[in-house]
C-alpha cells in the first residue's frame, strides 16, 4: 500500500512512523524544510519538499499510484485543496482531510458527495470532545474505547493498592471475583505493554486494560475500587474551539458548567453563545481565582488551553485544591510518558484522536474501528468474520494467531461474548482484536484476505 501524507507536523510524523513500521510505502510532503528534515532523519520514508496542494508536487510524489492521501497540515484550506487536486489527478485515490474549523461542520456531507469529492473528513476537535465525555461517564477511566455502537467498552484503569485484584494472578480471578471476572487484554507496567498470561500477577500501579459489556461496566469497575459518582458541576479552563464544544455538550446533559478564558474578546464570544454556562475572564492557573470560584466543590476540572504547561499546572493545582477529577489536554507526544510520574491520570489529545480516526480508514478491509493505545504500542481493531475465514468454526485455542495478538471480544447479533479459549467464532460475528504494533501487519494481512468489515 502506498500512502501520501501532506503535512509533517505531529500528526503527519506519527502516522508516517506508524505506517513505516508496517512496511508501507509512505511519502511525506511539507513545504517546511525543517519538518521534512525531521522526518527524513528519523523515519524510513520518502519525502518531498513543497506544497501538498500543488499539482506538480503531488505528481512528483506519485499520486497516480497512491491508494490513500492524508491531508493533515495545520491549514484547513490547504488540506481541502490538496484532496480536491488529488481527486482531479487520481480519482481512484482515497482522500482524507483533517478539518478543524467549526464553520465547516455542516458541510462535511457536501465534501463527501460533491465532485470532485473527499472520502473522509476528520475533525479531531469533535473526536476529543467525545473522548472527554466518555471519560466523564466512566469513573476512574484513564483510557476508553467503544465498540459495537457503545455496547462493548475497552477501558484502562490504574490498579490501586486497595483493590482486591492487586497481587492476584490472572488464573486466580475466577476464585476471587467469580463469574464477573473481566477479560484483561493488556497491562502497562513502567511504560512497557504486556499481554498477560494466566500465571502473570497484577501489581499495584499497573495500568490495566479490560473488556466489558456496557451493562456490566460499573460492576467491573468496582473490582478496581472505582465507583460511580454523579457529575453535576464542571469547570473548563480554556474557551477555545474544544472548550466551547465541550461546554455545549455538558449543557445538553444538564451539567452545571463554568468556563475560564483569559482572552476578553473570546469571553465575549462565548458569553453571547452559551445558554447556561458561566463565562469568567481570567487565568485558569491563578490560585486566587480558583479559590473564589470554589474549586473544591467541582466534580471535574477540564483544562483545554492551547498551552500544555498551563493545562498541566492548572490540573495539578485544581486536584491539590480539592477538585475530585481532572482531565488534561496534552498535544505533545513527548509529554505522555511523564504524565503518570507527575500525577496526571486522565489525558486527552486532539492529535491522538486524529490518529485513531485516520487509522480506521487506512487499515485494509475497511476497518470500522482502530484505537491506538499507550503511545501507539498496540491497537484494538473491530472486524466481521466471513464464512471463508480461518478463524471461523474453530475454538480460539486451536487457531494460530500472531504472537502479540488476541481476540478480546465477539459480538453475535445482539449478544456480546467475552471469549475464552473454547469460544468459537461464527460467520458474520463482529470480532474485537487486540494486537501489539509488531503483530499489526500480520493481522491486517489476515483481515484483508479473510475478513470483511462494515
Amino acid at each position: 500500500m502506498k500512502v501520501i501524507i501532506v503535512g509533517a507536523g505531529e500528526v503527519g510524523f506519527h502516522i508516517a512512523s506508524h505506517l513505516a513500521l508496517e512496511n508501507k510505502d509512505v511519502v511525506v510532503i511539507d513545504k517546511n524544510p525543517n519538518a521534512i528534515r525531521r522526518v527524513s532523519d528519523n523515519l524510513d520514508v520518502q519525502v518531498v519538499t513543497g506544497s501538498g496542494s500543488s499539482p506538480m508536487v503531488l505528481e512528483e510524489a506519485g499520486i497516480q499510484n497512491t491508494e490513500i492521501i492524508l491531508a493533515v497540515t495545520n491549514s484547513d484550506e490547504t488540506n481541502l485543496v490538496a484532496c480536491l487536486v488529488a481527486n482531479i489527478i487520481s480519482p481512484s485515490t482515497k482522500k482524507l482531510a483533517r478539518i478543524r474549523n467549526a464553520d465547516f461542520d455542516t458541510y462535511h456531507g457536501n465534501f463527501r458527495e460533491m465532485a470532485p469529492h473527499i472520502d473522509t473528513i476528520i475533525n479531531p476537535d469533535i473526536e476529543v470532545v467525545k473522548t472527554i465525555y466518555r471519560m466523564m461517564s466512566v469513573p476512574g477511566a484513564v483510557d476508553i474505547g467503544e465498540f459495537a455502537d457503545g455496547r462493548l467498552k475497552f477501558v484502562g484503569v490504574n490498579l490501586e493498592d486497595d483493590s482486591q485484584l492487586a497481587g492476584a494472578r490472572l488464573s486466580e480471578l475466577p476464585t476471587i471475583v467469580g463469574k464477573a471476572r473481566p477479560l484483561i487484554a493488556a497491562v502497562v507496567r513502567k511504560d512497557e505493554l504486556i499481554i498477560p498470561r494466566g500465571d502473570d500477577r497484577l501489581k499495584s500501579g499497573d495500568l490495566v486494560y479490560f473488556i466489558s459489556e456496557e451493562d456490566k461496566l460499573l460492576d467491573t469497575l468496582s473490582l478496581f475500587n472505582k465507583y460511580d459518582q454523579p457529575l453535576k458541576r464542571a469547570l473548563i479552563i480554556g474557551g477555545g474551539r474544544i472548550g466551547y464544544r465541550t461546554a455545549s455538550l455538558l449543557e445538553e446533559h444538564s451539567i452545571y458548567c463554568k468556563i475560564i478564558e483569559r482572552n476578553p474578546d473570546r469571553c465575549t464570544y462565548l458569553a453571547e453563545r452559551m445558554n447556561k454556562s458561566i463565562v469568567l475572564c481570567g487565568d485558569g492557573s491563578d490560585q486566587e481565582l480558583l479559590t473564589e470560584e470554589n474549586i473544591q466543590d467541582m466534580d471535574i476540572v477540564i483544562t483545554l488551553t492551547q498551552n500544555e504547561e498551563t493545562n498541566i499546572l492548572a490540573s495539578l493545582l485544581a486536584k491539590r485544591m480539592g477538585a475530585r477529577q481532572t482531565i488534561t489536554r496534552i498535544s505533545k507526544f513527548s509529554y505522555f510518558p511523564l504524565t503518570d510520574a507527575i500525577g496526571i491520570e486522565q489525558v486527552v489529545s486532539p492529535r491522538l484522536s486524529a490518529i485513531n480516526t485516520i487509522l480506521q480508514h487506512i487499515r485494509k478491509g475497511k476497518v470500522l474501528s482502530a484505537i491506538s493505545i499507550k503511545g501507539e504500542q498496540a491497537e484494538v481493531i473491530e472486524a466481521v468474520a466471513l464464512e471463508t475465514s480461518d478463524i471461523v468454526a474453530k475454538p480460539l485455542h486451536a487457531i494460530s494467531f500472531p504472537k502479540g495478538a488476541m481476540v478480546a471480544g465477539i459480538i453475535r447479533q445482539e449478544s456480546i461474548i467475552i471469549p475464552t479459549g473454547d469460544s468459537v467464532i461464527q460467520p458474520n460475528d463482529r470480532v474485537i482484536i487486540f494486537a501489539r504494533k509488531e503483530a499489526i501487519s500480520k493481522i491486517e494481512k489476515i483481515l484483508s484476505v479473510k475478513l470483511e468489515y462494515f
